[in-house]
């Protein structure tokens, strides 16, 4: 939760910030860094997410947690310091080596869970993440006010507090003899990929967890931009906005996910949350009110509800000791998605937006995640005929 807290704080002003550190270029050329910042981010997360998974199967989660939050604490330090785009751009690029560790944290969350119970679990990790983003965004945007800055510092204290938190009461998971040792043939991208795709039962809801990932990016890389262009908004109305999304995670994963899956099931869940991803995408592109994108809040937060089903069905066709190699891989996936998103994203939004597009359109990058988000269910489909 700490550590959302931290990202959120700063997606409010990440608008005037790149107006500031690209001397004022304009809303569309903004855009166009900010998405080729988050792509550096997420480029850094997709190689080293596997490593840090295998590395935490063969010396535990604990030291790659506790080692990670020490490397951003700093990091963020280095990002509010930073005056020039090309210091902000490496500090980003260390951020997203150094934050590679949702594979292990997911990794420590499969450790401690039955397989039953394993794919509520995952949701309880993006309750938090939500909660996260309930209080990050809003703050940031409250903090945006003292200027574009306070964010980067308030989520530096923030890291720090999730280090010393995490040194006083964090146990250890994994047991030595369920350790394997770390090899770099499996340790990197393409040896996860190698790995995961021996077990098609897996590799098939990886591809399908991918195609969702692509979509779902949509809205950290460019909804802030969106709602700038189209509802006038502030960096506090924005932050606003973002909490109000962040509640519906919370409670979609938090809670209406221990109710939905046992009745459901996990396939029918993760199916229908694709539908209604790709609906609640449609709307947003084609709003023209700032209160039409409140009201498809509702709508766009139970498609929240396809991750951790989806990573429930993996961890349960997954050995105990490759949890976080299977975990390295859905994070080098997701962060592959996460590279190819923004970039996309703001360049379709630059577009769209600019003085040579057919039709003024900023809503466009969310009709391309709603055609993601529908596509997704052919790959997850055949994934379950595997099984």
């Amino acid at each position: 939760m700490l550590n959302a807290v931290g990202i959120g704080l700063m997606m409010p002003v990440m608008p005037e910030l790149m107006l500031e550190l690209t001397d004022d270029g304009g809303i569309g050329t903004a855009a166009a860094w900010s998405g080729a910042v988050m792509t550096s981010y997420a480029l850094m997360q997709f190689l080293f997410s596997p490593t840090l998974g295998n590395l935490s199967d063969a010396f535990g989660r604990r030291p790659i947690l506790l080692g990670s939050l020490m490397v951003v604490t700093f990091d963020y330090l280095m990002m509010a310091l930073a005056p020039t785009l090309a210091l902000f751009f490496l500090a980003r690029v260390i951020a997203g080596a150094a934050s590679a560790t949702f594979s292990t944290a997911n990794a420590f969350i499969a450790d401690i869970s039955t397989p039953a119970t394993r794919a509520q679990n995952f949701g309880l990790t993006g309750a938090a993440f939500g909660v996260g983003f309930v209080v990050g965004p809003a703050i940031g945007g409250l903090l945006g006010e003292f200027g574009t800055r306070a964010p980067f510092w308030a989520a530096a204290a923030l890291t720090l507090c999730n280090l010393a938190l995490g040194w006083l009461v964090l146990p250890e998971s994994l047991p030595r003899e369920r350790r394997r040792p770390f090899r770099w043939t499996r340790g990197n991208p393409a040896g996860a990929a190698i790995a995961m795709a021996k077990r098609p039962a897996v590799s098939w809801l990886l591809v399908a967890l991918f195609v969702y990932s692509l979509a779902h990016y949509v809205y950290p890389a460019i909804l802030s931009f969106y709602a700038m262009a189209r509802f006038g908004w502030s960096a506090l109305e924005i932050g606003l906005m973002l909490a109000f999304v962040g509640v519906g995670f919370v409670i979609v994963q938090g809670f209406l996910i221990r109710r939905i899956l046992p009745r459901f099931g996990a396939a029918r869940t993760a199916v229908a949350a694709l539908t209604l991803d790709a609906v609640s995408l449609i709307g947003l592109a084609i709003a023209t009110e700032g209160w039409m994108a409140y009201a498809l809040v509702p709508v766009a937060s139970l498609s929240a509800l396809f991750t951790p089903a989806v990573q429930g069905l993996m961890a349960n066709r997954t050995p105990d000791d490759a949890q976080g190699e299977l975990q390295g891989a859905v994070s080098a996936l997701t962060s592959l998605a996460f590279a190819v998103t923004p970039i996309l994203a703001s360049q379709i939004f630059f577009y769209f937006t600019g003085p040579e597009a057919p039709v003024y359109f900023p809503g466009a990058p969310f009709v391309l995640a709603a055609c993601c988000s529908a596509l997704a269910i052919l790959p997850f489909m055949i994934g379950q005929r595997r099984n």
